[in-house]
């Protein structure tokens, strides 16, 4: 590895702010910044695929990681509007979206890496949304964070008229293959790799476990708020949507694919809770074993992987309609019973299920509530994320007081952070913090 720089400064002629470093690594020349004692690198292809194919490897070349890595096509979710009103300010969109962007120290060595994998029903989101901007974690604590973009919806989780299932999935392996040979020169440590995903993010990455192709290529996991049971027991779901999405053409124009990829979801809604989240993987097609093989392939590798797996304390909070003008509160006594049944269905119920059975083969697993309780909507559906990634465009949102200033809100996010990159540094699970997130027993 060899670095070359050059100086950039600020627009009056002050002091340095940044300065490119140009760094040979295996998959090529790439520039890159380092300023404030972290270097970034953005929007970095790990691989390529035309619509609908296998990704593959991208031979060495030239890599400028300058800009964010796109977001994936893909239609507005309401309840993700409601709580980030401007989450995608600032990105492209890109069906080409096989980019990941890493976050690192700028005199890191053998440092734990954490892959970042984001939820939005395997529909929605970003690796490089504003509000996962991982600076805080890194500095505070000594990691390598990368983001992860890969397809979603349509684009990458539906098979059928040659269209190869959970597409998606290859997407996160080859991402994982690219760290594994790239990662030591951003200071990272490739035989000390932790996932960590929330909602659908957190879901892949419980899957990825029992995937022999990523097999290795990481080494602990953490499950944030994942609906463990929505994908499973979909066969006449994802019978309807391939229905549904009869006919499609791999030369259809974005906007037409995304047109009827809501009809496909209409086809979905038809099943219940299951339809809130209709995409996602597709077992017994590779990458993934069969479901009725599920506990035994998590028996296979849970000695080898350790894992933290929970939830925030009222989880569905975001999911069902505020009482007046309470927004998320649960002051309504009938509100508070149906959040607290539903988070327990979709959230706690799979999660103590998942570190049971972890347990039993052999392995570790911790489990965790997050207790805090920020905004209007309450210890909601995404109300941890705040708190690991600090950044201004959380300020104002429900899901944070009123008036809590980035300051304080990185302050308040601290001791998760900590936890967090702990658990990814050795696999040892650090204290409960009252008022901030529980360890209840697993037994």
């Amino acid at each position: 590895m060899t670095d070359r720089q050059t100086t950039s400064r600020d627009p009056g002629g002050g002091a340095e702010t940044s300065r490119c470093v140009i760094r040979e690594i295996p998959a090529g020349r790439l520039r890159c910044r380092i300023g404030n004692g972290l270097l970034r690198a953005r929007g970095i292809a790990y691989a390529e695929a035309e619509r609908w194919q296998m990704p593959r490897p991208r031979a060495p070349r030239e890599i400028v990681a300058a800009r964010p890595a796109p977001a994936c096509p893909q239609l507005p979710i309401p309840r993700l509007e409601a709580a980030l009103p401007d989450a995608f300010a600032g990105l492209r969109v890109d069906e080409n979206c096989l980019e990941l962007s890493i976050t690192a120290p700028d005199d890191g060595d053998h440092l734990p890496v954490m892959v970042w994998l984001h939820g939005g029903s395997y529909e929605s989101g970003a690796a490089d949304m504003r509000v996962f901007d991982s600076t805080a974690l890194v500095a505070e604590q000594r990691v390598v964070v990368v983001a992860v973009g890969y397809r979603l919806g349509l684009f990458g989780w539906l098979s059928g008229e040659g269209r190869p299932a959970n597409l998606g999935a290859f997407d996160v392996i080859a991402a994982l293959r690219w760290i594994a040979e790239n990662v030591s020169a951003f200071g990272g440590d490739p035989g000390n790799v932790t996932l960590f995903g929330q909602s659908s993010g957190g879901d892949l990455a419980a899957r990825l476990m029992v995937a022999p192709d990523a097999a290795g290529l990481f080494h602990r996991v953490i499950i944030q708020s994942a609906p463990l049971a929505l994908s499973l027991g979909a066969g006449r779901m994802r019978a309807a949507m391939r229905a549904s999405a009869s006919g499609l053409s791999p030369d259809l124009p974005v906007a037409e694919l995304l047109a009827r990829q809501q009809q496909v979801q209409r086809a979905a809604r038809r099943f219940g809770l299951a339809g809130q989240m209709p995409f996602g993987p597709e077992f017994g097609a590779a990458p993934f074993p069969d479901e009725a093989s599920l506990d035994e392939a998590q028996a296979r590798v849970a000695p080898q992987i350790p894992v933290m797996i929970g939830h925030t304390r009222d989880e569905a909070a975001l999911f069902l309609p505020p009482s007046g003008r309470l927004l998320g509160r649960l002051a309504d006594p009938a509100r508070r019973l149906a959040v607290s049944a539903l988070t327990a269905r979709l959230y706690g119920g799979p999660a103590r299920r998942f570190a049971r059975r972890h347990l039993a083969a052999g392995g570790s697993a911790t489990r965790f509530v997050i207790d805090w309780d920020g905004g209007a909507f309450g210890r909601a559906h995404l109300s941890e994320l705040p708190l690991l990634f600090p950044a201004p465009e959380w300020l104002g949102t429900p899901l944070l007081p009123t008036q809590m200033t980035l300051d304080g809100l990185t302050r308040a996010g601290a001791p998760l952070r900590r936890l967090w990159a702990g658990f990814a540094r050795d696999g040892r699970v650090g204290q409960a913090v009252p008022g901030l997130i529980s360890l209840p027993e697993t037994g």
